[in-house]
């Protein structure tokens, strides 16, 4: 399946500053490594519960905002003077109510409520991102390509670990990739577990790791097949999919024994350590090429 490019803005030529509005995980932290190394100042707005605590030393400028207060994400981009982010980082939705302090932080403000009702017929996450990202620019403020500063970390197509794939693994991704890119293209999730050509489970808004889990407990037999992609007509704007350390110590809880993603479509966070993990647990990693 054709998938098109989308040409985003590039960012202006240190020493201008660039934002980083930061969910949560590792991510944010190797973007703002990523930006300081380019030579920008980085104005992070992070979000109230979410970001990690080891995020802020490394910013220039640092405001805390409420996840659904998108009227003050714009006001705080705009008075650190702001005119292009990067928008990376998970939103844990337990941690919205873990103390009352989030809470407060986080009740929406009117934008944030305006917008919300006016797209009450499609709230998946990619199309409330693309507003969020509309409200932005229209402001002034144009997020990039969340991996403009991270291309290290992308995924590189062929065998990535030393651990090589099996006879059998080969011929699962063989199997199952056109239907990943059908699954894809229909915007049901980014993950499928296959086995001797079978479909185990096939990711839904539980999430990767939750689908890992249920195929385990589906398919007692180990070895299985992980493959995972990015949608049809991605928006690297925003959530860019990605794996790491913990998706490797999940796919061993769970039996699996091989790992297929979509080369330069999928980020592998702290890449050097999730191959040496894989290695050490006979996991095989393998980068798809692009379609």
């Amino acid at each position: 399946m054709a998938r098109p490019i989308i040409i985003l803005p590039d960012p202006p030529s240190p020493p201008q500053p660039m934002g980083l509005i930061a969910g949560g995980g590792r991510l944010p932290i190797l973007v703002a490594e990523g930006m300081r190394a380019a030579g920008h100042p980085v104005y992070c707005i992070g979000l109230s519960g979410q970001y990690p605590a080891e995020l802020k030393p490394m910013c220039d400028r640092f405001r805390e905002v409420g996840v659904l207060r998108l009227g003050s994400w714009i006001r705080n981009l705009r008075r650190m003077g702001v005119r292009h982010a990067v928008m990376v980082g998970q939103i844990d939705k337990a941690r919205l109510l873990h103390s009352w302090a989030v809470i407060i932080k986080s009740v929406p403000d009117v934008r944030t409520l305006r917008l919300f009702f006016e797209n009450r017929r499609d709230r998946r996450s990619h199309v409330m991102l693309a507003i969020v990202a509309d409200q932005l620019s229209a402001h002034g403020v144009e997020l990039i390509d969340s991996t403009t500063h991270i291309r290290q970390y992308m995924a590189h197509t062929g065998t990535i670990t030393d651990h090589k794939p099996s006879a059998s693994q080969k011929a699962d991704i063989e199997f199952g990739w056109p239907l990943l890119l059908e699954m894809l293209r229909l915007d049901i999730g980014q993950s499928m577990a296959v086995r001797e050509s079978d479909v185990i489970a096939v990711e839904a808004v539980e999430g990767t790791d939750r689908m890992i889990e249920r195929a385990g407990q589906l398919c007692r037999a180990s070895g299985w097949t992980l493959i995972k992609g990015a949608r049809a007509w991605h928006d690297r704007r925003s959530d860019v999919p990605t794996i790491g350390p913990d998706t490797i110590e999940n796919l061993h809880a769970a039996g699996g024994g091989c790992l297929a993603i979509a080369a330069e479509d999928v980020i592998m966070v702290d890449k050097a350590d999730t191959i040496t993990l894989a290695d050490r647990l006979g996991i095989s990693i393998v980068g798809v090429p692009p379609v």
